[in-house]
């Protein structure tokens, strides 16, 4: 018997999503990265659209809160691109635990995920 599996058609939807989705997210941490190099620090009004992306509202993170953002936001861009990935395979959309289709609902929200409800709610 077939895994189940995404048609064409759905893959193709989810990877103009995380396209779109990963280009934001370089644009993000290119800015991240730009503001701990301090490449920002003459004159540019880039440093503006930086500290609006921060969720806390502060006008004033500090480096070390900037790298963590850095971080966490070059894991999601890998994440995407194993996603691309899986796409590409095939794989895409299945969950890495039960094997069954994780919802086209949760791919949407969250196009990176390898587990479904179920598999991510029994990690406890």
């Amino acid at each position: 018997m077939a895994t189940a599996r995404y048609s064409d058609s759905d893959l193709q939807e989810f990877k103009d999503l995380i396209n779109s989705k990963l280009k934001k997210a370089n644009e993000d941490l290119d800015l991240l990265r730009g503001s701990l190099s301090h490449n920002d620090d003459h004159g540019t009004n880039d440093t503006g659209r930086t500290f609006n992306m921060m969720e806390d509202g502060s006008e004033t993170l500090s480096r070390e809160e900037v790298a963590q953002q850095a971080a966490r936001q070059e894991k999601f861009v890998a994440n995407l691109r194993n996603a691309l990935i899986r796409i590409e395979n095939k794989t895409y959309g299945i969950c890495r635990v039960t094997g069954k289709l994780i919802q086209k609902e949760r791919l949407k929200l969250v196009p990176h995920a390898t587990l479904s409800i179920e598999a991510k709610n029994a990690q406890g």
